[in-house]
């Protein structure tokens, strides 16, 4: 299966671009040559949209990941899908997209200020949850909270770095959760940074988007802590602006 260009991966922000139509799966789904749109994975739903060209368009629902990793633009069903080697204009779903990525920016906070092993996660537009090793639920969740908002307003940069499979074999402590074990097998391996230098709090594997900036979060509420388990705590994150 043909592979596209992740533009997604070079610019998170990028709401629009021209692309070809490389192939339809048997399923009735479309690939390009180069995509917007991020792939269901890691907790992060797959973006929604519209493709345009000539005097067509088509709703994209959702993108899913295909055979060997391809990523696979699933068209609400009914509507008419462009030919194989059209030339189209994605439009992205952005308002949604963005709370993926402010949504999915705060987790990896929460995740610093419950330095805990995470064994599942969820992400939606404008909540998002993770699922901790804690058998004993926090004691103080509004001081939580008040760390939690601290970390966003100090408006940390978010970046990236690659390291190699064998750099992560080596440093095991970079991986967080426990049910979800980061891409390997492609030789490079992407990290998620906030901060730098002597303000760094944060460095693990994602494949996600996120945003540039932890100000760019707002403000945020912890909602409820469900047991899930003998050892295991559900927090949930919303935001609030």
């Amino acid at each position: 299966m043909p592979k596209s260009d992740l533009l997604f991966r070079k610019d998170a922000y990028a709401r629009m671009s021209e692309a070809t139509v490389l192939g339809h799966t048997e399923q009735g789904g479309l690939i390009l040559d180069r995509t917007l749109f991020y792939a269901t994975g890691g907790g992060q739903p797959g973006d929604s949209g519209q493709l345009l060209w000539g005097d067509g368009q088509c709703t994209i629902a959702t993108t899913v990941k295909g055979e060997d990793g391809a990523v696979v633009l699933v068209p609400q069903e009914g509507g008419t899908l462009p030919a194989e080697g059209a030339k189209v204009t994605q439009v992205l779903d952005w308002d949604r997209r963005y709370g993926y990525m402010r949504i999915h920016t705060a987790l990896h906070l929460l995740s610093v200020v419950i330095p805990l092993k995470v064994t599942g996660g969820s992400i939606s537009a404008d909540k998002g949850r993770l699922d901790f090793n804690m058998p004993e639920a926090p004691q103080d969740k509004q001081a939580l909270q008040d760390r939690l908002q601290a970390l966003i307003d100090r408006d940390l940069e978010v970046t990236e770095d690659w390291i190699t499979d064998a750099e992560l074999e080596a440093n095991p402590q970079l991986v967080k959760t426990m049910s979800v074990s980061p891409p390997r097998g492609a030789g490079q391996v992407r990290l998620v940074r906030i901060g730098s230098g002597g303000t760094q709090i944060d460095l693990q594997p994602c494949g996600g988007t996120h945003v540039k900036r932890t100000g760019e979060i707002g403000r945020i509420r912890l909602g409820k802590v469900e047991k899930k388990g003998k050892q295991n705590r559900r927090v949930y994150l919303h935001l609030e602006s």
